[in-house]
């Protein structure tokens, strides 16, 4: 049985065409007068590899007609790009697999309009060279009070900026509480080795006193830390020092006091029914030395690390050799230029698309879970509203929910349909919850429904 079995295999892999006998067949000569050489023939070889493969594994050889296809299919996906627009209807707001925060459209207009030629680092009053910074660094301070900003590419590389330029071989101090980790595997005690600074651990996991800190300081101790753990949250017999009085005990001793806030809120997030998240101008009217945050969270802009605090020190950073290596691109500053601007116009609630799903009430969202729901069944699809809840993600009020209402698909293989709606175009990513495939429209831009209702067609 086994030789039997080996002589059709090397039947069927001597009937596999070579790449030149493939060259010749009309399909693909006629991918050649749209396609280089060089690619089609990649092409070619990784579908013959794959079909190789299968033969080995007891396949027939397809004919040269099947294979031409397979090169076409092949072909068009060399040259899709890997990275595209998605639909998340998973209900998390700030998915960090998806992207984080969406921006709004004044933001994707303007890194757009800023992609040929700008201004970027042209004084054009004074006809001369000028620096990138200024561009955000004024709307920063504007609605923060700040003495000074920077802008750099995420919140690690700020963390990783500041611990450089202003306590490499110095001792940091650090409540053994915020020791977090952050998205991708990249933690706080790792970040600081890389700057060079010596970390210090005070307090235990729980519960950490000023007088932890005050114990440990040396001669060689430069800096207070104080990180928001914006990812996750301690409860019970629990506490931290408050900011404010590590600043004071850094002004005693003549050291530096920063924090790191994570997330970023510009806005009380308690306004709106949500927990308490330490605002920016909160966090600066300790008169702590510096504080840094993301651009991608709770701000609802581009990925960025944004600095703020006491000019002499920001002018310190901008001038450190690591500054350059992280600094960002005109489009991102474009972008967060016109998100800044929705908050300095009163008009971030409605504009900024993060915290128009975090205000979103439950009676907005049902009608339109509502009206989903009447057009699949239309389609021949059973689906209901059901009760749930959404998510804030992206380390943001870790397990904060917002109610909603969901669209929950009636179907014998949820798992299965979830994988055909991420194969689909555009995809759409949703999430199974009590066995059944749900779609949460807190997440789905209203531009976006009619590509879902056709993905949704495409696939049911």
């Amino acid at each position: 049985m086994k030789a039997a079995i080996e002589k059709t295999v090397q039947r069927e892999l001597r009937k596999l065409p070579s790449v030149d006998k493939l060259l010749k067949e009309a399909g693909i000569q006629a991918m050649l007068r749209e396609h280089s050489h060089k690619l089609t023939v990649t092409a070619i070889q990784e579908v013959l590899a794959d079909t190789r493969q299968a033969i080995l594994s007891g396949d027939m050889c397809p004919s040269k007609v099947n294979l031409s296809a397979r090169v076409a299919t092949r072909l068009s996906n060399l040259l899709r790009p890997s990275l595209y627009p998605v639909i998340n209807a998973t209900g998390v707001i700030l998915h960090t697999n998806l992207g984080r925060a969406p921006l709004s459209l004044a933001a994707q207009e303007a890194m757009q309009e800023t992609s040929a030629y700008s201004n970027l680092e042209y004084d054009l009053p004074a006809g001369k060279r000028g620096s990138r910074h200024v561009h955000a660094e004024e709307l920063l301070c504007r609605l923060t009070e700040a003495e000074a900003g920077l802008v750099v590419n995420n919140d690690a590389g700020a963390v990783l900026l500041i611990l450089t330029a202003l306590a490499k071989g110095r001792e940091v101090i650090i409540s053994r509480g915020q020791l977090v980790e952050i998205g991708g595997g990249f933690r706080i005690p790792e970040v600081m080795a890389q700057s060079g600074a010596r970390l210090v651990e005070v307090g235990t996991t729980n519960r950490t006193y000023l007088w932890d800190y005050e114990a440990a300081l040396t001669p060689d101790t430069a800096m207070l830390l104080h990180v928001h753990t914006s990812n996750f949250r301690l409860i019970g017999f629990s506490h931290q020092t408050p900011l404010a009085d590590l600043v004071t005990l850094a002004q005693q001793h003549d050291l530096l006091a920063v924090e790191d806030l994570g997330s970023g809120a510009l806005l009380d997030t308690a306004q709106f029914g949500l927990s308490h998240e330490p605002a920016v101008p909160e966090s600066l009217a300790t008169g702590v030395d510096l504080v840094c945050f993301s651009g991608d969270k709770l701000l609802g802009g581009p990925q960025a690390g944004i600095i703020l605090g006491k000019k002499a020190l920001i002018d310190v950073l901008k001038r450190h050799p690591l500054t350059r290596a992280l600094r960002v691109s005109k489009t991102v500053i474009a972008g967060l230029q016109a998100t800044l601007l929705h908050y300095l116009k009163g008009e971030a609630l409605e504009q900024v698309p993060v915290w128009r799903m975090l205000t979103m009430d439950i009676e907005q969202i049902e009608p339109r879970a509502a009206a989903l729901v009447e057009w699949l069944r239309d389609a021949g699809v059973q689906a209901t509203v059901i009760a749930g809840f959404s998510a804030v993600g992206g380390g943001s009020l870790p397990g904060e929910t917002l109610p909603t209402g969901l669209v929950a698909i009636d179907v014998d293989a949820p798992h299965e349909l979830a994988q055909r709606l991420r194969l689909g175009s555009p995809p759409v990513i949703g999430r199974i919850e009590r066995d059944a495939f749900v779609l949460d429209l807190r997440t789905v831009l209203p531009s976006e429904e009619a590509a879902l209702e056709q993905a949704l067609k495409a696939t049911l």
